[in-house]
C-alpha cells in the first residue's frame, strides 16, 4: 500500500522519456520510484511505498526535432530567460537586442546556473505560451490526481505552477495538503502575471480544492523567486525556508530529503 501522495515534477526530466523508449508511463514509474527513495531519507523508518503515481508530462513540453521550434517560441524562450535573469538582478541596464542580452546572461552564470537556465527556460516558455501543450499537461496532472484521489499532492518547481492551474481548472480535484517545492509561481514577469487564473489585484489564491498549502523554498534557489509564497498568494497556511545544498539548490532529490517536508508528510503516513 502506498501513502497516497501523487508528485508532480519539474523541469530536465525528458531523460526519463528517453531511458524509457519513448514511454510517458515508463518515465513515470522510474521517477515514482525514485521519488520513494527521496522520501525515504526525510521519514526514516524501512524503505517503502509513499507515492501511488508521478504525472509524467516532460516530453509534451519537447520538440523531437530542435529544428522545427518556431520562431514565436524562440522569441518565448528568451523573454523567459530574460525575465528570469531580471529577478535575480542581471541586467537591469543593458539595452540591445533580446537574443543578445540572453547571450549576455548566460555567459556570466557559473556553470550548474546556466545548465539551470538552459532548462527552465524552454520548458517554462513552452509551457506557458503554447495553449495547446499548456491544456495537455494540465490534463496529465488532472487525470493523474483523479485516479489516485491522494491525501497529498507533490509539486516540485515547475510542476507546483501546473498544478496550480489543474486545481483551479478542475474544481472537481481535491488534496488534503499540496506541497509545493522550490517553486516559480510568485515569479514577477515571468510566471506570476501569466497564471490561469489571472491574480486580482496582485493576488493569486489557493485552489479551492486544496484544504491546506505548504511552501518549501531553499534560500539560494534561483527558481524560486521568491522563495516565500505568502506575499502573492492568499491561503498559504505554512512556508518553509530551508538550506539544502550550496551547489544542490533546486533537485528533486535535496527536497523531498529534506527534514522540513517530513514534519508535513508524517500525518499521513503513519
Amino acid at each position: 500500500m502506498t501513502a497516497g501522495i501523487v508528485g508532480v515534477h519539474g523541469i530536465g526530466k525528458y531523460d526519463y522519456y528517453v531511458k524509457a523508449g519513448g514511454s510517458a508511463a515508463g518515465a513515470a514509474t522510474a521517477m515514482r520510484l525514485k521519488w520513494d527513495r527521496y522520501l525515504n531519507a526525510s521519514l526514516g523508518g524501512p524503505a517503502r511505498a509513499y507515492v501511488s503515481e508521478v504525472a509524467y508530462f516532460s516530453h509534451l513540453l519537447r520538440d523531437p526535432d530542435p529544428a522545427a521550434r518556431t520562431a514565436a517560441l524562440e522569441a518565448a524562450r528568451h523573454d523567459v530567460l530574460a525575465g528570469w535573469a531580471r529577478n535575480l538582478g542581471f541586467g537591469e541596464h543593458l539595452t540591445g537586442a533580446l537574443r543578445s542580452f540572453t547571450a549576455w546572461v548566460l555567459s556570466r552564470l557559473d556553470s550548474r546556473s546556466a545548465a539551470f537556465a538552459e532548462l527552465f527556460a524552454p520548458e517554462v516558455a513552452a509551457y506557458l505560451t503554447d495553449p495547446g501543450r499548456r491544456e495537455r499537461v494540465r490534463g496529465v496532472v488532472a487525470d493523474t490526481i483523479r485516479r489516485n484521489r491522494p491525501k497529498v499532492v507533490i509539486a516540485h518547481s515547475l510542476g507546483s505552477v501546473v498544478t496550480y492551474e489543474t486545481f483551479w481548472a478542475h474544481p472537481d480535484l481535491e488534496a488534503d495538503l499540496l506541497i509545493t517545492l522550490g517553486s516559480p509561481l510568485g515569479m514577477r514577469g515571468v510566471v506570476f502575471e501569466r497564471l490561469l487564473p489571472a491574480p486580482i489585484n496582485g493576488r493569486g489564491e489557493r485552489p479551492k480544492g486544496v484544504r491546506r498549502w505548504v511552501n518549501i523554498a531553499d534560500a539560494h534557489d534561483i527558481a524560486a523567486i521568491p522563495p516565500a509564497l505568502a506575499g502573492c498568494f492568499t491561503g498559504v497556511d505554512a512556508e518553509e525556508l530551508v538550506n539544502l545544498d550550496w551547489i544542490d539548490f533546486h533537485t528533486a532529490e535535496k527536497y523531498l530529503g529534506c527534514p522540513a517536508l517530513g514534519s508535513h508528510l508524517r500525518p499521513f503516513v503513519r
